[in-house]
């Protein structure tokens, strides 16, 4: 075993030191960038597309494109590109996964990948968790593309869609980077030469442009080369997670309510069995038995299977799908979160009678029951990109499943200065009463030491509970989860100050400084 270890190392770093000696051909070109006038960066862009029109390759072209683009987000953002950035953006315009430890600047190392691609005319995508990155980073970047003549676009969820304008300023939202998006058309954004937006998205854009009757309705043009952050979340965690657009169906809504009193009469010691992690519920013989008494019938089976399904997933919705972690009632909905990422997913819904179930246990209003249009996993939508690469802080666990299932290799990048974090081993305690007491502690002399603390929780639940002990302490924080989303430019420009302390779900699982639950 370690011998084969030795092996993997041996090789990362054979292939590091190969993308070195393409870094130092950027770096010669460092000069003349540095020479060009603003006006030259449009100029230089057009000769590129130019020279690949003509046939030349784009490898050929990336020492020199690579160098443009450093020295464009220096003119811009006042960041120069370190080395070990560009062998991370080398390794991304190669189609690998490059492992970037945290706070080595993904979004920066993705620039010049996304330029070089973006030169052949066909559209590239950087495709990211949530909402809030994918337009924060476009709002980021959008400058330095507009800088180097290329356009910009984001895409959200509810469908909305923005273009990067310099024109054009909205300063009302309180977070500058995102000043000159300019709300557009669906199209128009996809029309960009880059584009960020979430997995949901794409592949639900995907799904609707399979469903249009015309070619000028659909959205997207093509799936020419993407970059996934956190992809192994996307593309391991989340991969077989399918994307559903549905209609509504006929069925009636009363028996909802129904079978949601019904199941509250079952004993859980002995009429229904449930297994966790399959997430599934099933009456024993005792449970059919006493169901059919309940409805003064002499056979359950013989009435309908429907009963049995309606059934079941209302003992699914009682006992596996809790309030305030698996979803929240707002505004007499009730709206799943998204397990991996702690946000609302407005608009979507469980399948096969399930939300229906849950919304009759919660007494609010029943939507009708939907049938299945289109569907897709989102290691389907993916394998669909001529290219595709990817970034993480933590790729190597998983680099078997990466080349196995999409055919892409993980390299560790190296770090632009020696690691300084101290690891420390998990501490396990008897009680939550003492987990949540030594844990507050341990916050409070951050606190009084002025460095800045976030609190990571699994779910909402435990992160109202984490900021009841704090508020016993009197430490000042802020609250970060599904319900209060809206505040999240808000409560993460202000994070990282001294002091700070900030109670999230892994809503906000890019911070830093970490106390997990």
């Amino acid at each position: 075993m370690l011998n084969i270890f030795s092996k993997l190392l041996d090789l990362n770093a054979r292939e590091v030191d190969r993308l070195k000696k393409i870094v130092e051909k950027i770096n010669s070109y460092e000069p003349k960038a540095k020479k060009l006038k603003d006006s030259d960066f449009k100029k230089k862009t057009e000769e590129f597309k130019k020279r690949i029109a003509k046939g030349e390759e784009l490898i050929a072209i990336l020492p020199e494109a690579y160098a443009l683009v450093r020295e464009a987000t220096y003119r811009v953002l006042g960041k120069r590109h370190y080395d070990v950035q560009l062998i991370a953006a080398t390794a991304l315009f190669e189609g690998r996964v490059a492992e970037q430890k945290t706070g080595e600047g993904k979004t920066l190392s993705a620039v010049p990948a996304l330029y070089l691609r973006a030169l052949t005319g066909r559209g590239v995508h950087l495709v990211t968790v949530n909402d809030y990155l994918a337009r924060r980073d476009a709002g980021w970047n959008g400058p330095v593309f507009h800088l180097l003549g290329l356009t910009t676009g984001s895409i959200i969820q509810e469908t909305k869609s923005f273009v990067y304008d310099p024109d054009f300023s909205d300063t009302s939202h309180g977070d500058e980077r995102l000043a000159h998006l300019k709300i557009s058309e669906r199209r128009d954004a996809y029309k960009c030469d880059i584009l960020y937006g979430t997995n949901n998205e794409f592949g639900f854009d995907y799904l609707r442009d399979n469903m249009v009757s015309s070619l000028p309705e659909m959205v997207q043009r093509g799936h020419y080369f993407a970059i996934v952050d956190e992809v192994d979340s996307i593309l391991i965690d989340e991969a077989r997670t399918p994307l559903i657009i549905s209609a509504p169906d006929t069925e009636p809504t009363k028996k909802y309510y129904e079978f949601a009193h019904l199941v509250e009469k079952l004993n859980p010691d002995t009429d229904f069995k449930i297994d966790e992690k399959a997430k599934s519920a099933t009456l024993t013989e005792t449970g059919i038995t006493r169901v059919e008494k309940i409805l003064g019938i002499d056979n359950l089976y013989e009435k309908d299977f429907d009963s049995i399904h309606h059934i079941e997933n209302a003992l699914r919705a009682k006992t596996l799908y809790l309030k305030d972690k698996d979803y929240v009632v707002k505004d007499n909905q009730v709206t799943i979160v998204d397990e991996f990422t702690g946000r609302l997913m407005v608009g979507r819904r469980w399948s096969d009678g399930l939300h229906q179930a849950v919304e009759a246990k919660e007494s609010v209003t029943i939507q009708q029951e939907s049938k299945t249009l289109a569907t897709i996993s989102f290691q389907n939508y993916f394998r669909m990109y001529e290219h595709l690469s990817g970034m993480t802080g933590t790729a190597s666990t998983e680099a078997e499943e990466f080349r196995k299932i999409y055919k892409l290799e993980v390299i560790a990048i190296p770090t632009h200065m020696p690691m300084v974090r101290k690891d420390k081993p998990d501490q396990i305690f008897k009680t939550l009463r003492g987990k949540y007491g030594a844990m507050v502690e341990e916050i409070s002399e951050c606190y009084k030491n002025g460095q800045p603390v976030l609190v990571g929780t699994t779910s909402i639940e435990k992160n109202e509970i984490v900021s009841e002990y704090l508020k016993r302490k009197k430490i000042p924080h802020n609250v970060l989860n599904a319900k209060n989303h809206e505040k999240e430019a808000e409560i993460i420009a202000g994070a990282g100050k001294p002091g700070g302390v900030t109670v999230a779900t892994n809503m906000a699982e890019w911070l830093v400084r970490v106390v997990c639950m």
